[in-house]
């Protein structure tokens, strides 16, 4: 309140210079709110990761942005930029980037992304520092389905940039390939208790049965698990994924607290009449065992109902012709390519390559009586399996591959395809090393254009 010995006219004057600093106040507070919110959705060049986006319709930026969101969530230092305004010095400069494109009619970049395409795309670059991930949105309807992000995937191998993950692509919004690049980004963040962006819709499954793999291993121990479907009609093909509800907290949540899904290669396939999986029981820090793997692996009640919904995995769906195939995979990504190996065989195509890698024979050959009966049968044409500590020399299954690249190139000369499945850091980059060595970069990237090179890795 003025006081009332002021004269009228002197508390008007001093009334407005109140109200005149509380409005300076007031700017100055917006300006510095507007100033932080540009500083952390804006360009930024001390951001760690960068996550840059070319949109047609506004999709590729929502999603942009709830990918930026996501890994702020955790703590992550995240920048936003329209693909626009990323050059060349930008992406020499920056360590890692997401990228969230979207494909306009036959392959097209969208608009906002022109300038990009032809100051960016018809250059060269330094690119060696460079770690970046690709979120392709496209429809299947068009021939040249994500066309726009595989051609920015192709510039980026080819300058010398290194892939974190294959591309994901996204047939018209596809949920579950939403959610694999949301689980790709908690792999990537080393955070797997990142949220989905939207709960998933499980169907009921029962857990019938649990084996240990691997008894006497020095790893982790490897669980076969089987889960029949309650829906009759439930099916799926050899390479799709499996999407796991841990602890079933979306039909049991405590104050609407859900957890992430897990996601598993498929075993089986629909003849077999259930899903089988190849868990490791993965450990936190502490010692505690995983979220997911802990439960499915101990505490899940055998013929218990489990959450579970199948995620069609387009990419890595076995051959439609009888063509020679090489499998490659260690550890647990046998599962994937022990549900190919099951198709193919079912469907009469036998000239198979199997290689296989883990560390001891004796303790962690997954499924040895099944793949050494195959083998004698002719239904694997050949198989190479290496464990990498039953000698002083550390051997991998990119050793092998080597070690028989004469032949690799007489297969992929024959028309062969090669499907990749197991660990994202070590054996698939080893993997993909030797096979430029042994082919040639141009014809790897060839296969990898005409499908004929594919990857589930995880």
């Amino acid at each position: 309140m003025l006081s009332s010995w002021l004269p009228a006219n002197d508390q008007r004057i001093v009334a407005a210079c109140c109200v005149l600093l509380l409005y300076v106040g007031f700017c100055i507070l917006t300006w510095r709110r507007h100033k932080r919110s540009h500083a952390n959705s804006g360009p930024t060049s001390t951001a760690t990761t960068l996550v840059a986006y070319a949109s047609q319709t506004g999709f590729a930026q929502q999603l942009a942005l709830q990918t930026a969101t996501s890994m702020r969530s955790i703590g992550q230092s995240v920048g936003l930029e329209s693909i626009r305004d990323v050059g060349i010095e930008r992406l020499a400069s920056a360590e890692r980037i997401l990228f969230v494109v979207s494909t306009t009619g036959e392959g097209d970049a969208p608009d906002p992304a022109a300038n990009f395409v032809r100051s960016v795309l018809a250059a060269s670059a330094q690119l060696q520092r460079l770690s970046y991930a690709i979120l392709a949105l496209g429809d299947r309807q068009y021939d040249n389905f994500c066309g726009f992000g595989h051609r920015l995937d192709s510039w980026l191998r080819h300058q010398g940039a290194t892939p974190l993950f294959d591309v994901v692509e996204v047939d018209n919004g596809d949920e579950g390939a939403l959610r694999h690049w949301q689980h790709q980004l908690g792999v990537l963040a080393g955070a797997p208790d990142l949220p989905d962006w939207d709960t998933p819709r499980y169907d009921r499954w029962r857990l019938t049965e649990r084996g240990l793999l691997n008894p006497g291993s020095a790893g982790l121990p490897c669980f076969h698990l089987t889960l029949r479907p309650t829906d009759p009609a439930a099916t799926w093909t050899a390479g799709d994924i499996a999407e796991i509800d841990p602890a079933n907290s979306t039909w049991v949540s405590e104050a609407g607290q859900t957890l992430p899904h897990r996601e598993y290669s498929i075993a089986s396939i629909p003849a077999d009449g259930a899903i089988e999986l190849l868990v490791r029981q993965m450990r936190r820090p502490g010692g505690e065992v995983g979220i997911g793997s802990g439960w499915l692996t101990e505490t899940a009640p055998l013929d218990g109902e489990i959450a579970l919904r199948v995620r069609s995995n387009p990419n890595f769906h076995p051959p439609t012709d009888l063509q020679p195939l090489l499998l490659i995979g260690n550890g647990t990504g046998l599962a994937g390519l022990r549900a190919i190996l099951k198709a193919r065989i079912a469907g009469g195509a036998h000239r198979n390559w199997l290689f296989f890698g883990e560390r001891h024979r004796a303790a962690d050959y997954f499924h040895e009586n099944e793949i050494e009966l195959w083998h004698r049968q002719g239904c694997i044409e050949r198989l190479d399996v290496v464990f990498s500590r039953d000698q002083s020399e550390r051997l991998y299954v990119q050793h092998r591959l080597l070690s028989h690249a004469s032949e690799v190139r007489e297969w992929a000369a024959a028309g062969a395809s090669i499907y990749v499945c197991g660990s994202l850091e070590g054996m698939a980059p080893a993997v993909d090393a030797a096979l430029r060595e042994i082919l040639g970069a141009d014809a790897l990237e060839q296969l990898l254009i005409t499908g004929r090179y594919r990857r589930d890795v995880y």
